[in-house]
């Protein structure tokens, strides 16, 4: 296969201009109030609904978001999934209910959530390393549990299986048996963000359905030697079946002088035993499970939110083009850019004069990865063949409200994405957000995969 696409990237033919427009964007939400899609798996498993949060109408950023909600997508109709029972906001806010992920295997979401008001006192407001996830059932019953269990005492250690700081962008393997998250400390603030995984297990802490491990040793910020990993973050999973998480490192270069930003995967057996992490203590750093290993795939920058096809057999990623400009590249999984066999080495996939946007997704079939640029959205054809590298606009660049958040449907048929638009409520007036923006919408455009095979024809 990576023969036939490194031959095939010498024949592409890239559309640099809008070229075919396949279909119309269509706004499906109209309420008077944010609706962010924050770039995570916020389809349902059957494609008949969207999960969002509702940030920054009252303050900035995720800790003013006061609600999870779902829309029907043929109907519109709006559904709050949970709100907590109080809130502050403003530049101090709490709690924070934000980045909701459906299940796809149950009718459940994901989402982080901050401190309750009674708890600030002892804990603080909402932070990065002052959250936890939360599961609710999305079905608007508002019934929910706890998937991971905060503990940041100090005089013992940290109860096993629990964290000590915050998880963030919770991501369900697409057999949900695992969930994958960026990380934060609060007792040991000397390392930088990380990335971690949970999973359902009879020794969960107490009042939690998962147990909790990094999947990065940890090695204090300044401290790395040539070659080692002081950050990680832009991690997704690869594959079904949880046994690969792609994440962008910050690694110190071979030489020592400096740092440089890499694609990694974690192998994750599917035997691993997560109790076998030591959750770490207050002067104590946490560690990954024993059988966790790391594969360095790329030595020259590799940025952004990384992806992995549903089969597992590649990763696309944002890399530095000889232009200069930022594309799409596309790795096998188990390849790496100084491996011998050109098979196994990253190809350029994108051409895009002005560099491809965020908002990378796989189309399921594994033959077409979407992005925006120019503020369009694009589809790139990535199947091995003759087609390899050729890009077609679905949504035409254009100067209007940025386009982001992209996310792609479970059957690849459909793309949703956020825009701000001018938003009126029942009497007409004119609602804007609590810095005088308007509101943050959702827009849909099919995708024409005529062949079935996920390539735009």
């Amino acid at each position: 296969m990576g023969v036939q696409i490194a031959m095939a990237a010498a024949v592409v033919v890239i559309l640099t201009s809008p070229g075919a427009v396949f279909a119309e964007e269509r706004q499906i939400t109209f309420s008077p109030k944010n609706h962010h899609l924050d770039n995570n798996d916020n389809f349902s498993s059957d494609g008949g609904f969207l999960c969002y949060d509702t940030r920054e109408m009252f303050g900035p950023s995720i800790e003013n978001s006061q609600s999870i909600e779902k829309i029907a997508i043929e109907t519109s109709e709006e559904t709050v999934l949970y709100a907590p029972p109080a809130s502050v906001t403003g530049v101090q806010a709490a709690p924070g209910v934000a980045a909701a992920s459906y299940s796809p295997v149950e009718n459940k979401v994901a989402f982080i959530h901050g401190p309750f008001i009674e708890e600030i006192p002892e804990r603080g407001y909402y932070a990065k390393p002052n959250r936890c996830g939360m599961e609710v059932v999305a079905d608007g019953s508002g019934r929910c549990v706890w998937l991971d269990k905060r503990d940041v005492a100090t005089a013992r250690d940290t109860i096993p299986g629990a964290h000590r700081g915050g998880t963030h962008r919770h991501e369900y393997s697409l057999d949900g048996k695992r969930i994958g998250f960026t990380y934060d400390d609060w007792l040991l603030p000397q390392y930088d963000r990380t990335i971690g995984y949970m999973e359902k297990h009879p020794k969960a802490p107490e009042g939690t359905t998962h147990y909790f491990a990094i999947l990065v040793p940890v090695v204090p910020k300044g401290m790395a030697k040539p070659g080692e990993i002081e950050r990680a973050l832009g991690d997704s999973w690869v594959g079904r079946h949880g046994l690969m998480r792609a994440f962008i490192g910050t690694v110190r270069t071979e030489d020592g002088a400096g740092y440089e930003e890499s694609l990694f995967v974690v192998d994750i057996p599917p035997d691993v035993d997560i109790t076998t992490a030591d959750s770490g203590s207050a002067t104590r750093f946490p560690s990954v499970p024993r059988g966790i290993t790391i594969r360095r795939l790329t030595h020259t920058r590799a940025a952004g939110i990384v992806r992995g096809t549903v089969e597992g057999d590649r990763i696309a990623y944002y890399g530095t083009a000889a232009d200069g400009t930022l594309q799409l590249f596309i790795i096998p999984s188990d390849g790496s850019d100084r491996d011998p066999s050109p098979a196994k080495r990253p190809v350029q996939a994108t051409r895009f004069r002005d560099g491809a946007g965020p908002g990378l997704r796989w189309h399921p079939s594994g033959n077409t990865v979407f992005c925006i640029s120019g503020n369009g959205v694009a589809a790139t054809c990535v199947k091995p063949g003759p087609h390899f590298g050729k890009t077609v606009f679905l949504v035409p660049p254009d100067d209007g409200p940025e386009r982001f958040a992209l996310v792609c449907s479970p059957d690849g048929k459909r793309l949703a994405f956020n825009k701000a638009v001018p938003t009126f409520d029942a009497r007409g007036n004119r609602i804007r957000t609590y810095n005088g923006k308007d509101c943050v919408q959702i827009f849909m455009v099919d995708f024409p995969d005529t062949e079935g095979d996920g390539v735009a024809d």
